[in-house]
């Protein structure tokens, strides 16, 4: 757990779901008080989410400060007022070569485009998807296509795909992937929560996550790893809180991801990131 105060921090990467968020996905007011005092003491916030740039801007709407996101899983970097720093779409040739390669996984599929409106979300079908993500798909109808097979509409390059479902559904579509020829011009994350039977396989380009998106914004920026502080909950911010000099997984993570050695602060629901924040302002 958390024992003391370390070096200052310039930059402080936070992932959204699980961490920043309660179980009530709401920012709770510590972590928003927190936040706005460490940028005021001139550290830099960056969100790292696997959400889409724009299911991301209500909550980083919400800090009240100028900030960028980083947004699917490290695909888009961009700012609250809509600048671009960097893109890293899957090719479309990959997305064509995926689809194919893991057809018997074609009803637990959404590919996402980097646009707003129709056709930002690509998918068959909503009857092999799990409960939860369906309902997150019905609140965003006016945003899917649907289009049967799915390569029909592939006419660009994507951000990702996605491969939704049950653990042991994910499990197994992991196993086919591992295996495919596609592998080799891909990265793979995973979003596991087996409290509510749902895991997310989110297919990027080659080299592309939360870690390295990080990496790349930090250099920009002119800051150091070691000055570079993550927070995150799940598997697909493992790169980041790698490459992060400190590095705290939440309370709530999962049990294998607590033995990597990062440092584990309260859970989303006890205000962890607030907790970190403590640590990082005098």
């Amino acid at each position: 757990m958390l024992k003391q105060r370390n070096h200052r921090a310039r930059l402080l990467a936070i992932d959204i779901d699980g961490t920043l968020l309660d179980s009530s996905y709401q920012i709770p007011p510590q972590n928003l008080a927190a936040l706005r005092r460490a940028h005021q003491a001139g550290v830099e916030i960056v969100l790292v989410t696997g959400r889409r740039h724009a299911f991301a801007l209500p909550t980083a709407s919400e800090l009240g400060f100028d900030l960028w996101i980083i947004s699917s899983n490290g695909a888009v970097t961009r700012s609250l007022t809509g600048e671009t720093f960097h893109r890293d779409l899957l090719p479309l040739e990959t997305a064509r070569a995926l689809c194919a390669q893991m057809d018997e996984f074609r009803g637990n599929l959404v590919i996402t485009f980097d646009r707003e409106g129709k056709g930002a979300l690509l998918l068959e079908h909503l009857e092999e998807l799990t409960l939860s993500i369906r309902r997150w798909l019905e609140k965003n109808m006016e945003c899917i296509e649907f289009s049967r097979p799915i390569e029909q509409a592939l006419g660009s390059d994507p951000l990702q795909a996605m491969f939704c479902g049950s653990v042991e559904r994910m499990r197994q579509a992991a196993a086919v992937l591992a295996s495919a020829p596609v592998r080799t011009h891909i990265t793979q994350l995973k979003t596991e929560y087996p409290a509510r039977d749902l895991c997310i396989l989110d297919v990027l380009n080659r080299s592309c996550s939360k870690g390295h998106a990080l990496e790349r914004w930090a250099h920009h920026r002119g800051i150091a790893p070691e000055a570079v502080v993550a927070i995150g909950d799940n598997h697909n911010d493992a790169e980041m809180l790698n490459f992060a000099g400190r590095a705290f997984i939440m309370e709530n993570a999962a049990p294998e991801l607590k033995e990597n050695g990062w440092t584990v602060t309260r859970s989303n629901d006890a205000c962890g990131v607030a907790a970190v924040v403590d640590l990082l302002i005098e």
